[in-house]
């Protein structure tokens, strides 16, 4: 399932910011815009400001915080994203150990100040589970994400299960603050389909998209190489989220390797919305196939954009054209 589905993704190999993995860009209320991701080292998190979309490519970047030297957060720190809650700014991220380097967790970051590239971030500890949940963030956990529906806020993570190669799922819980949930973990998704289990067995990587009455749910599927690609959950906003019945998932793809246009394993994207309000997701992916050694520490995975237009239905059309940025 490494080839094209669909015609779905029809641009151009373009790449927005290079050596980017794992891209998130946040619009905040003032029209900046923010940008975080991996780094090739995994060892730091980075942030950029620019007053428009496009002005994150060359705009100044800055190291917010730098991994331990042993202990919890001192390897593979992966997957940053910022966020703006309850008036203050958070950054959410993974990171393993020095002495068990696959001992991947969450951990949150929080701005003690109202600029978060000059005010100093300190560390506010391991992601925390509901008092009542004695399971959440005990295994390789990795890739928070938060999204507000109708007044609350919910955090939507990967986590693997099982012995030996084990499978990562997603997961969903509401938040009682920005650095505890409220309730035990739901199982939102598990790799069902043939694309999902190349090599690994995996769903990674939640972002969430809003349109209308509809919340769609994009994720990662795959090891790290030419098989990665993303998938698609939905849901209607007046629907209980926590009930994984109410979530409908795609059976196919919606973004895949294109070997015509040059785009290799694209994933883990996020979203924002351009100066025009027109809906951006930003991805990852490499221009080339083949990787000596691990796909993983290839630094070559770049930031991406795809404007995204919408269906009758007001279902997410992904197509990326060289004109759309």
């Amino acid at each position: 399932m490494c080839g094209k589905i669909n015609g779905l993704l029809t641009g151009y190999n373009e790449p927005f910011i290079i050596q980017r993995a794992d891209p998130y860009v946040y619009k905040h209320q003032d029209g900046s815009y923010y940008f975080t991701a991996s780094v090739p080292e995994y060892n730091t998190v980075i942030l950029r400001k620019a007053s428009t979309l496009l002005g994150l490519q060359e705009a100044n970047e800055k190291v917010i915080w730098t991994k331990h030297e042993s202990g919890e957060m001192s390897k593979h720190v992966w997957a940053p994203e910022i966020h703006f809650l309850e008036g203050k700014w958070y950054i959410y991220f993974a990171a393993g150990e020095v002495e068990d380097v696959w001992k991947i967790r969450p951990f949150v970051l929080e701005c003690t100040g109202d600029n978060p590239m000059e005010d100093a971030w300190i560390e506010k500890g391991k992601m925390q589970r509901a008092d009542e949940d004695s399971f959440s963030f005990e295994a390789f956990s990795l890739d928070g994400t938060v999204f507000e529906n109708n007044g609350k806020n919910y955090f939507v993570w990967a986590e693997k299960v099982g012995v030996g190669k084990a499978i990562s799922n997603l997961y969903i819980a509401e938040m009682e603050s920005p650095t505890k949930l409220k309730t035990v973990q739901v199982l939102l998704s598990t790799p069902d389909y043939d694309w999902e289990r190349v090599d690994f067995w995996v769903n990674e990587g939640p972002a969430v998209l809003k349109r209308g009455k509809h919340i769609y749910l994009t994720y990662s599927a795959s090891a790290t190489g030419v098989c990665y690609c993303i998938g698609m959950l939905h849901i209607k906003e007046d629907q209980d989220l926590l009930d994984p019945a109410n979530w409908t998932k795609e059976r196919q793809p919606i973004l895949v390797t294109d070997e015509e246009k040059g785009i290799y394993g694209p994933g883990h994207n996020s979203f924002t919305k351009d100066e025009e309000d027109q809906d951006v997701m930003v991805f990852h992916a490499r221009t080339y196939a083949e990787v000596e050694g691990d796909p993983l520490y290839d630094p070559n995975r770049h930031a991406m954009l795809m404007k995204i237009n919408w269906d009758e239905q007001d279902r997410p059309v992904f197509q990326f054209k060289k004109s759309d940025i």
